[in-house]
Protein backbone atom coordinates (compact mmCIF):
# COMPACT_ATOMS: atom_id res chain seq x y z
CA UNK A 1 0.00 0.00 0.00
CA UNK A 2 2.72 2.16 0.63
CA UNK A 3 4.20 2.07 -2.99
CA UNK A 4 1.09 2.65 -4.20
CA UNK A 5 1.37 6.24 -1.51
CA UNK A 6 4.51 6.67 -3.21
CA UNK A 7 3.08 6.96 -6.89
CA UNK A 8 0.63 9.24 -5.94
CA UNK A 9 2.62 11.57 -4.32
CA UNK A 10 4.87 11.39 -7.33
CA UNK A 11 1.40 11.95 -9.61
CA UNK A 12 0.63 14.95 -7.22
CA UNK A 13 4.31 16.52 -7.34
CA UNK A 14 3.74 16.86 -10.86
CA UNK A 15 0.55 17.54 -11.21
CA UNK A 16 0.43 19.67 -14.32
CA UNK A 17 2.20 17.29 -16.29
CA UNK A 18 0.26 14.46 -14.28
CA UNK A 19 -3.04 15.76 -15.05
CA UNK A 20 -2.73 16.72 -19.11
CA UNK A 21 -1.22 13.33 -19.55
CA UNK A 22 -4.87 11.87 -17.87
CA UNK A 23 -7.01 14.36 -19.88
CA UNK A 24 -4.94 13.09 -22.99
CA UNK A 25 -5.63 9.17 -22.36
CA UNK A 26 -9.07 10.26 -20.79
CA UNK A 27 -10.07 11.34 -24.23
CA UNK A 28 -8.47 8.46 -26.05
CA UNK A 29 -10.98 6.23 -24.22
CA UNK A 30 -14.22 8.58 -23.97
CA UNK A 31 -13.30 8.38 -28.04
CA UNK A 32 -13.22 4.53 -28.15
CA UNK A 33 -16.23 4.18 -26.08
CA UNK A 34 -18.56 7.08 -28.38
CA UNK A 35 -17.41 4.74 -31.67
CA UNK A 36 -18.23 1.52 -29.75
CA UNK A 37 -21.63 2.49 -28.22
CA UNK A 38 -22.44 4.30 -31.81
CA UNK A 39 -22.38 0.81 -33.46
CA UNK A 40 -23.93 -0.52 -30.60
CA UNK A 41 -26.74 1.66 -31.02
CA UNK A 42 -26.62 1.08 -34.66
CA UNK A 43 -26.64 -2.69 -34.19
CA UNK A 44 -29.32 -2.72 -31.65
CA UNK A 45 -31.53 -0.84 -33.93
CA UNK A 46 -31.51 -2.77 -36.98
CA UNK A 47 -31.42 -6.01 -34.97
CA UNK A 48 -34.15 -5.12 -32.74
CA UNK A 49 -36.60 -4.02 -35.46
CA UNK A 50 -36.02 -6.93 -37.68
CA UNK A 51 -38.08 -8.62 -35.10
CA UNK A 52 -41.18 -7.44 -36.36
CA UNK A 53 -43.77 -10.06 -35.61
CA UNK A 54 -44.86 -10.68 -39.39
CA UNK A 55 -42.10 -13.36 -40.80
CA UNK A 56 -42.15 -12.42 -44.43
CA UNK A 57 -42.08 -9.30 -46.77
CA UNK A 58 -43.63 -10.38 -50.16
CA UNK A 59 -42.58 -7.90 -53.00
CA UNK A 60 -41.82 -7.96 -56.69
CA UNK A 61 -38.67 -9.48 -58.12
CA UNK A 62 -35.11 -8.20 -57.28
CA UNK A 63 -33.29 -7.61 -54.41
CA UNK A 64 -34.24 -9.02 -50.94
CA UNK A 65 -32.46 -6.61 -48.98
CA UNK A 66 -33.96 -3.71 -51.00
CA UNK A 67 -37.44 -5.35 -50.43
CA UNK A 68 -36.85 -5.41 -46.57
CA UNK A 69 -34.78 -1.79 -46.04
CA UNK A 70 -38.01 -0.45 -47.72
CA UNK A 71 -40.27 -2.00 -46.55
CA UNK A 72 -39.76 -2.60 -43.33
CA UNK A 73 -37.41 0.29 -42.26
CA UNK A 74 -38.70 2.62 -45.23
CA UNK A 75 -35.53 3.02 -46.34
CA UNK A 76 -34.14 3.06 -49.97
CA UNK A 77 -36.64 2.97 -52.78
CA UNK A 78 -39.07 0.58 -54.06
CA UNK A 79 -38.39 -2.04 -56.64
CA UNK A 80 -40.97 -2.34 -58.59
CA UNK A 81 -45.41 -2.78 -58.01
CA UNK A 82 -46.87 -5.92 -57.77
CA UNK A 83 -50.40 -6.49 -59.39
CA UNK A 84 -53.61 -6.09 -56.74
CA UNK A 85 -54.19 -9.95 -57.66
CA UNK A 86 -51.19 -11.04 -56.44
CA UNK A 87 -52.30 -9.52 -52.97
CA UNK A 88 -55.80 -11.23 -53.19
CA UNK A 89 -53.69 -14.61 -53.39
CA UNK A 90 -53.30 -14.62 -49.72
CA UNK A 91 -57.67 -14.55 -49.22
CA UNK A 92 -60.10 -17.80 -49.63
CA UNK A 93 -62.56 -17.51 -52.04
CA UNK A 94 -65.55 -15.79 -50.11
CA UNK A 95 -62.64 -12.96 -48.86
CA UNK A 96 -61.66 -12.47 -52.86
CA UNK A 97 -65.89 -12.43 -53.80
CA UNK A 98 -66.69 -9.76 -51.18
CA UNK A 99 -63.32 -7.96 -52.25
CA UNK A 100 -64.67 -7.72 -56.00
CA UNK A 101 -68.32 -6.40 -54.81
CA UNK A 102 -66.40 -4.00 -52.93
CA UNK A 103 -64.11 -2.33 -55.87
CA UNK A 104 -65.39 -3.90 -59.26
CA UNK A 105 -63.09 -6.36 -60.93
CA UNK A 106 -63.63 -9.73 -62.74
CA UNK A 107 -66.05 -12.20 -60.76
CA UNK A 108 -63.90 -14.87 -61.86
CA UNK A 109 -61.15 -14.00 -59.11
CA UNK A 110 -64.13 -14.90 -56.55
CA UNK A 111 -64.46 -18.81 -57.86
CA UNK A 112 -61.29 -19.84 -56.29
CA UNK A 113 -59.33 -19.63 -53.23
CA UNK A 114 -55.59 -18.12 -53.27
CA UNK A 115 -52.72 -19.55 -53.84
CA UNK A 116 -51.59 -18.53 -50.83
CA UNK A 117 -54.87 -18.41 -47.96
CA UNK A 118 -54.12 -21.65 -46.66
CA UNK A 119 -50.87 -20.58 -45.19
CA UNK A 120 -51.65 -17.49 -43.95
CA UNK A 121 -55.45 -19.17 -42.39
CA UNK A 122 -55.20 -18.08 -38.63
CA UNK A 123 -52.18 -15.48 -39.34
CA UNK A 124 -52.89 -12.05 -41.77
CA UNK A 125 -51.42 -10.14 -45.13
CA UNK A 126 -51.20 -7.01 -44.96
CA UNK A 127 -50.55 -4.37 -48.16
CA UNK A 128 -48.52 -1.58 -48.41
CA UNK A 129 -48.16 1.03 -51.13
CA UNK A 130 -45.19 3.59 -51.00
CA UNK A 131 -43.86 6.33 -53.37
CA UNK A 132 -45.24 9.52 -51.91
CA UNK A 133 -43.32 11.56 -48.57
CA UNK A 134 -44.39 14.11 -46.38
CA UNK A 135 -41.28 16.31 -46.64
CA UNK A 136 -38.78 13.71 -45.86
CA UNK A 137 -40.59 11.15 -44.57
CA UNK A 138 -42.23 8.06 -46.28
CA UNK A 139 -45.86 8.11 -46.67
CA UNK A 140 -47.12 4.94 -46.02
CA UNK A 141 -50.77 4.01 -47.43
CA UNK A 142 -52.58 0.48 -45.66
CA UNK A 143 -55.03 -0.79 -44.35
CA UNK A 144 -56.38 -0.39 -40.52
CA UNK A 145 -55.64 -4.15 -39.85
CA UNK A 146 -51.73 -2.40 -39.74
CA UNK A 147 -52.65 -1.12 -36.02
CA UNK A 148 -55.08 -4.20 -35.30
CA UNK A 149 -52.58 -6.76 -36.32
CA UNK A 150 -49.33 -5.90 -35.96
CA UNK A 151 -46.99 -5.76 -32.68
CA UNK A 152 -44.06 -4.36 -31.44
CA UNK A 153 -41.51 -3.96 -28.23
CA UNK A 154 -39.35 -6.81 -27.18
CA UNK A 155 -41.62 -9.19 -26.89
CA UNK A 156 -43.46 -8.48 -29.81
CA UNK A 157 -46.44 -8.27 -27.77
CA UNK A 158 -47.29 -4.35 -27.66
CA UNK A 159 -50.33 -2.93 -29.56
CA UNK A 160 -50.08 0.32 -31.04
CA UNK A 161 -50.74 3.48 -28.55
CA UNK A 162 -52.14 6.49 -29.73
CA UNK A 163 -50.54 9.77 -27.72
CA UNK A 164 -53.72 11.92 -29.49
CA UNK A 165 -56.39 10.33 -31.39
CA UNK A 166 -57.10 6.94 -33.36
CA UNK A 167 -56.53 4.80 -35.64
CA UNK A 168 -57.96 5.94 -39.72
CA UNK A 169 -61.10 4.12 -40.91
CA UNK A 170 -61.95 2.37 -43.70
CA UNK A 171 -64.21 4.74 -44.59
CA UNK A 172 -65.23 7.69 -41.92
CA UNK A 173 -68.79 9.67 -42.06
CA UNK A 174 -66.36 13.16 -41.57
CA UNK A 175 -63.39 12.80 -43.85
CA UNK A 176 -64.52 9.29 -46.20
CA UNK A 177 -61.35 7.93 -47.43
CA UNK A 178 -58.90 10.08 -46.96
CA UNK A 179 -57.82 9.74 -43.02
CA UNK A 180 -53.81 9.68 -41.42
CA UNK A 181 -51.79 8.35 -38.36
CA UNK A 182 -48.64 9.82 -37.77
CA UNK A 183 -45.95 8.79 -36.60
CA UNK A 184 -44.63 10.19 -33.57
CA UNK A 185 -41.31 12.04 -34.79
CA UNK A 186 -43.33 12.73 -38.17
CA UNK A 187 -45.90 14.36 -35.98
CA UNK A 188 -43.29 16.47 -33.58
CA UNK A 189 -41.07 17.51 -36.74
CA UNK A 190 -43.65 18.55 -38.97
CA UNK A 191 -45.80 20.42 -36.19
CA UNK A 192 -49.15 18.12 -37.40
CA UNK A 193 -51.70 17.80 -34.94
CA UNK A 194 -55.07 16.18 -34.71
CA UNK A 195 -57.56 17.21 -36.96
CA UNK A 196 -55.06 18.99 -39.51
CA UNK A 197 -54.66 18.55 -43.13
CA UNK A 198 -51.57 17.60 -45.05
CA UNK A 199 -50.92 17.14 -48.86
CA UNK A 200 -47.64 14.50 -49.56
CA UNK A 201 -45.84 14.66 -52.51
CA UNK A 202 -45.26 12.48 -55.46
CA UNK A 203 -41.82 10.62 -56.08
CA UNK A 204 -39.24 12.11 -53.61
CA UNK A 205 -39.14 15.39 -51.13
CA UNK A 206 -39.48 17.37 -53.90
CA UNK A 207 -41.65 15.92 -56.45
CA UNK A 208 -45.06 17.71 -56.77
CA UNK A 209 -47.64 18.37 -54.71
CA UNK A 210 -50.81 16.16 -54.61
CA UNK A 211 -53.91 18.95 -54.51
CA UNK A 212 -55.88 16.38 -52.11
CA UNK A 213 -55.00 16.20 -48.45
CA UNK A 214 -55.14 13.62 -45.93
CA UNK A 215 -57.25 14.85 -42.66
CA UNK A 216 -54.82 13.51 -39.76
CA UNK A 217 -56.42 11.77 -37.13
CA UNK A 218 -54.35 10.18 -34.95
CA UNK A 219 -50.87 10.57 -33.89
CA UNK A 220 -48.57 7.52 -32.34
CA UNK A 221 -47.30 6.86 -28.82
CA UNK A 222 -43.12 6.50 -29.84
CA UNK A 223 -42.34 2.74 -30.10
CA UNK A 224 -38.79 3.02 -30.67
CA UNK A 225 -39.19 1.42 -33.98
CA UNK A 226 -39.47 2.98 -38.05
CA UNK A 227 -42.96 3.62 -37.49
CA UNK A 228 -42.46 6.94 -35.57
CA UNK A 229 -41.01 8.42 -38.87
CA UNK A 230 -43.59 7.47 -41.21
CA UNK A 231 -47.23 8.92 -42.05
CA UNK A 232 -49.69 6.22 -42.57
CA UNK A 233 -52.53 6.74 -44.88
CA UNK A 234 -55.86 5.00 -45.86
CA UNK A 235 -55.25 2.75 -48.65
CA UNK A 236 -58.16 3.69 -50.49
CA UNK A 237 -57.36 7.63 -50.28
CA UNK A 238 -53.74 6.54 -51.39
CA UNK A 239 -55.16 5.51 -54.41
CA UNK A 240 -57.44 7.76 -55.14
CA UNK A 241 -54.23 10.48 -55.56
CA UNK A 242 -53.52 11.90 -59.04
CA UNK A 243 -51.28 9.65 -60.88
CA UNK A 244 -51.99 6.44 -58.33
CA UNK A 245 -54.06 4.20 -60.22
CA UNK A 246 -52.34 1.82 -62.80
CA UNK A 247 -53.99 2.86 -66.60
CA UNK A 248 -56.41 0.45 -67.96
CA UNK A 249 -55.65 -1.05 -71.07
CA UNK A 250 -59.36 -1.57 -71.97
CA UNK A 251 -59.38 -5.24 -72.38
CA UNK A 252 -60.14 -5.67 -68.67
CA UNK A 253 -63.47 -7.76 -67.27
CA UNK A 254 -64.25 -5.09 -64.69
CA UNK A 255 -68.27 -6.10 -63.06
CA UNK A 256 -68.99 -2.65 -61.36
CA UNK A 257 -68.64 -2.49 -57.70
CA UNK A 258 -71.92 -3.54 -55.27
CA UNK A 259 -70.76 -2.30 -51.77
CA UNK A 260 -68.61 0.71 -51.99
CA UNK A 261 -69.73 2.86 -50.05
CA UNK A 262 -69.28 6.54 -51.37
CA UNK A 263 -67.94 9.54 -49.66
CA UNK A 264 -69.45 12.74 -48.64
CA UNK A 265 -67.37 14.63 -51.75
CA UNK A 266 -68.19 11.71 -54.31
CA UNK A 267 -65.35 9.85 -54.01
CA UNK A 268 -65.66 5.89 -54.61
CA UNK A 269 -62.63 3.06 -54.41
CA UNK A 270 -60.84 2.26 -57.47
CA UNK A 271 -61.59 -0.70 -59.07
CA UNK A 272 -58.76 -4.02 -58.42
CA UNK A 273 -57.23 -3.52 -62.09
CA UNK A 274 -56.13 -0.61 -61.30
CA UNK A 275 -54.51 -0.98 -57.86
CA UNK A 276 -50.95 -1.70 -57.44
CA UNK A 277 -49.17 -3.26 -53.80
CA UNK A 278 -45.42 -2.12 -53.31
CA UNK A 279 -45.58 -4.66 -50.52
CA UNK A 280 -46.98 -6.83 -48.25
CA UNK A 281 -46.57 -7.79 -44.98
CA UNK A 282 -47.28 -11.96 -44.02
CA UNK A 283 -47.41 -13.65 -40.51
CA UNK A 284 -48.30 -17.26 -41.17
CA UNK A 285 -51.52 -18.75 -39.16
CA UNK A 286 -48.17 -21.46 -38.41
CA UNK A 287 -44.72 -20.50 -38.46
CA UNK A 288 -43.87 -23.95 -39.95
CA UNK A 289 -45.67 -22.89 -42.91
CA UNK A 290 -43.35 -19.88 -43.48
CA UNK A 291 -40.54 -21.94 -45.55
CA UNK A 292 -43.34 -23.54 -48.04
CA UNK A 293 -44.99 -20.15 -48.64
CA UNK A 294 -41.79 -18.43 -49.15
CA UNK A 295 -40.19 -20.87 -51.42
CA UNK A 296 -43.33 -21.19 -53.28
CA UNK A 297 -43.76 -17.49 -53.79
CA UNK A 298 -40.04 -17.28 -54.95
CA UNK A 299 -41.16 -19.68 -57.94
CA UNK A 300 -43.93 -17.27 -59.21
CA UNK A 301 -42.83 -15.34 -62.04
CA UNK A 302 -43.67 -12.15 -60.45
CA UNK A 303 -43.22 -12.19 -56.92
CA UNK A 304 -40.55 -13.35 -54.49
CA UNK A 305 -40.68 -13.52 -50.51
CA UNK A 306 -37.86 -12.27 -48.02
CA UNK A 307 -37.42 -12.72 -44.21
CA UNK A 308 -36.74 -9.66 -42.88
CA UNK A 309 -34.63 -11.28 -39.97
CA UNK A 310 -32.73 -12.98 -42.52
CA UNK A 311 -31.69 -10.27 -44.50
CA UNK A 312 -30.81 -8.20 -41.69
CA UNK A 313 -28.15 -10.98 -40.26
CA UNK A 314 -27.01 -10.79 -44.03
CA UNK A 315 -26.62 -7.26 -43.74
CA UNK A 316 -25.20 -7.10 -40.24
CA UNK A 317 -22.34 -10.13 -41.81
CA UNK A 318 -21.58 -8.53 -44.68
CA UNK A 319 -21.28 -4.51 -43.55
CA UNK A 320 -21.65 -4.16 -40.14
CA UNK A 321 -19.13 -6.94 -39.15
CA UNK A 322 -16.44 -5.14 -41.72
CA UNK A 323 -17.15 -2.01 -40.28
CA UNK A 324 -16.91 -3.22 -36.28
CA UNK A 325 -13.32 -4.69 -37.04
CA UNK A 326 -12.04 -1.47 -38.84
CA UNK A 327 -13.57 -0.17 -35.52
CA UNK A 328 -11.51 -1.98 -33.09
CA UNK A 329 -8.75 -1.08 -35.18
CA UNK A 330 -9.03 2.64 -35.00
CA UNK A 331 -9.67 2.08 -31.33
CA UNK A 332 -6.41 0.02 -30.58
CA UNK A 333 -4.57 2.60 -32.50
CA UNK A 334 -6.03 5.19 -30.55
CA UNK A 335 -5.57 3.49 -27.16
CA UNK A 336 -1.61 2.58 -28.14
CA UNK A 337 -1.39 6.48 -28.92
CA UNK A 338 -2.67 7.32 -25.41
CA UNK A 339 -0.42 4.97 -23.94
CA UNK A 340 2.63 6.37 -26.01
CA UNK A 341 2.08 9.50 -23.95
CA UNK A 342 2.04 7.91 -21.01
CA UNK A 343 5.25 6.81 -21.62
CA UNK A 344 6.61 10.43 -22.93
CA UNK A 345 5.20 12.32 -19.94
CA UNK A 346 6.97 9.88 -17.62
CA UNK A 347 10.26 9.25 -19.26
CA UNK A 348 10.62 13.04 -19.54
CA UNK A 349 10.45 13.11 -15.78
CA UNK A 350 13.00 10.92 -15.06
CA UNK A 351 15.92 12.95 -14.96
CA UNK A 352 14.19 15.07 -12.48
CA UNK A 353 13.53 12.50 -10.21
CA UNK A 354 17.11 10.52 -10.70
CA UNK A 355 18.44 11.94 -7.12
CA UNK A 356 14.77 10.96 -5.68
CA UNK A 357 15.24 7.49 -7.11
CA UNK A 358 18.80 7.23 -5.32
CA UNK A 359 17.72 8.91 -2.42
CA UNK A 360 15.34 5.88 -1.75
CA UNK A 361 17.55 3.47 -3.16
CA UNK A 362 20.37 4.95 0.12
CA UNK A 363 17.41 4.39 2.34
CA UNK A 364 17.29 0.91 1.52
CA UNK A 365 14.39 0.31 -1.51
CA UNK A 366 14.96 -2.28 -3.50
CA UNK A 367 15.45 -2.20 -7.20
CA UNK A 368 12.73 -3.63 -7.63
CA UNK A 369 10.87 -1.36 -5.47
CA UNK A 370 11.90 1.69 -7.37
CA UNK A 371 10.34 -0.36 -10.39
CA UNK A 372 7.33 -0.87 -8.56
CA UNK A 373 6.69 2.54 -8.03
CA UNK A 374 7.16 3.96 -11.24
CA UNK A 375 4.92 0.54 -12.69
CA UNK A 376 2.22 2.14 -10.14
CA UNK A 377 2.22 5.28 -11.51
CA UNK A 378 1.96 4.28 -15.36
CA UNK A 379 -1.60 2.27 -13.89
CA UNK A 380 -2.45 5.15 -11.54
CA UNK A 381 -2.77 7.54 -14.65
CA UNK A 382 -3.94 5.03 -16.99
CA UNK A 383 -6.78 4.14 -14.17
CA UNK A 384 -8.04 7.80 -13.59
CA UNK A 385 -7.42 8.40 -17.11
CA UNK A 386 -10.00 5.26 -18.45
CA UNK A 387 -12.78 5.95 -15.86
CA UNK A 388 -13.09 9.46 -16.49
CA UNK A 389 -12.92 8.94 -20.08
CA UNK A 390 -15.48 6.57 -19.67
CA UNK A 391 -17.84 8.74 -18.13
CA UNK A 392 -16.75 11.58 -20.56
CA UNK A 393 -18.41 9.20 -22.93
CA UNK A 394 -21.44 8.36 -21.17
CA UNK A 395 -22.28 11.87 -19.97
CA UNK A 396 -22.06 13.01 -23.73
CA UNK A 397 -24.20 9.88 -24.82
CA UNK A 398 -26.81 10.67 -22.05
CA UNK A 399 -26.88 14.56 -23.13
CA UNK A 400 -27.86 13.60 -26.81
CA UNK A 401 -29.93 10.64 -25.55
CA UNK A 402 -33.04 12.45 -26.32
CA UNK A 403 -31.84 13.02 -30.26
CA UNK A 404 -30.47 9.45 -30.27
CA UNK A 405 -33.79 8.38 -29.63
CA UNK A 406 -35.47 10.26 -31.97
CA UNK A 407 -33.82 9.26 -34.57
CA UNK A 408 -33.02 5.54 -33.99
CA UNK A 409 -35.59 4.06 -31.32
CA UNK A 410 -32.81 2.81 -29.12
CA UNK A 411 -33.60 4.17 -25.36
CA UNK A 412 -30.15 5.42 -23.64
CA UNK A 413 -28.90 6.16 -20.51
CA UNK A 414 -25.68 7.77 -18.74
CA UNK A 415 -25.33 3.54 -17.80
CA UNK A 416 -26.08 2.03 -21.23
CA UNK A 417 -23.00 0.21 -22.35
CA UNK A 418 -21.99 -1.82 -25.40
CA UNK A 419 -21.00 -5.26 -24.87
CA UNK A 420 -17.33 -4.48 -26.03
CA UNK A 421 -16.86 -1.84 -23.41
CA UNK A 422 -15.13 -4.51 -21.06
CA UNK A 423 -12.42 -4.96 -23.16
CA UNK A 424 -11.48 -1.57 -22.94
CA UNK A 425 -10.26 -0.98 -18.91
CA UNK A 426 -8.04 -4.20 -19.31
CA UNK A 427 -6.53 -3.01 -22.92
CA UNK A 428 -5.98 0.07 -21.54
CA UNK A 429 -4.04 -0.82 -18.35
CA UNK A 430 -2.05 -3.42 -20.06
CA UNK A 431 -0.34 -0.78 -22.98
CA UNK A 432 0.27 1.38 -19.15
CA UNK A 433 2.07 -1.48 -18.60
CA UNK A 434 3.85 -1.81 -21.58
CA UNK A 435 4.07 1.88 -21.71
CA UNK A 436 5.57 2.08 -18.06
CA UNK A 437 8.22 -0.30 -18.68
CA UNK A 438 10.89 1.69 -20.57
CA UNK A 439 10.73 4.67 -17.40
CA UNK A 440 10.57 1.69 -14.67
CA UNK A 441 14.14 -0.06 -16.51
CA UNK A 442 15.55 3.34 -16.80
CA UNK A 443 14.91 3.80 -12.97
CA UNK A 444 15.87 -0.10 -12.22
CA UNK A 445 19.69 1.20 -13.58
CA UNK A 446 19.98 4.15 -11.72
CA UNK A 447 23.25 4.80 -10.21
CA UNK A 448 22.83 6.23 -6.52
CA UNK A 449 26.37 7.22 -6.34
CA UNK A 450 26.96 9.58 -9.53
CA UNK A 451 23.00 10.73 -8.64
CA UNK A 452 23.29 11.31 -5.38
CA UNK A 453 26.68 13.33 -5.60
CA UNK A 454 25.21 15.17 -8.78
Amino acid sequence: MWLLRIAWRNFCYRSLSSILTTVSLALGVALVVMVLAVFGIVQEAFSRNAQVGYNLVVGPKGSALQLTLNSVYYLSQPIENLPYTEYMEFFNASERAAMVRKYGGDPKLGERDGKYAAYVSGGYAIPLALGDYLGEYRVVGTTPEFFEKLRHGPTLEEPFEFRSGRAFQAHSEENGYFEAVLGFRVARRMNLQVGETFSSTHGDPEGKGHGQGFTVVGILAPTGTPNDRAAFVNLEGFYLLENHAKPLTGEEDIVPPTDAPEDANGWTPISIPEREVTSILVRNGNPMFGPGMQNQINESVLAQAAAPVGEINKLMNAIIGPMLAALLVITLITCIVAAVGVLVAIYNSMNDRRRDIAVMRALGARRETVTGVILLESLLIAGIGAVAGWFLAHAAIWFFSEEIENRTGVQVGILTTSSYEGYIFPLVLILALVAGFLPAWSAYRTDVGSNLSA
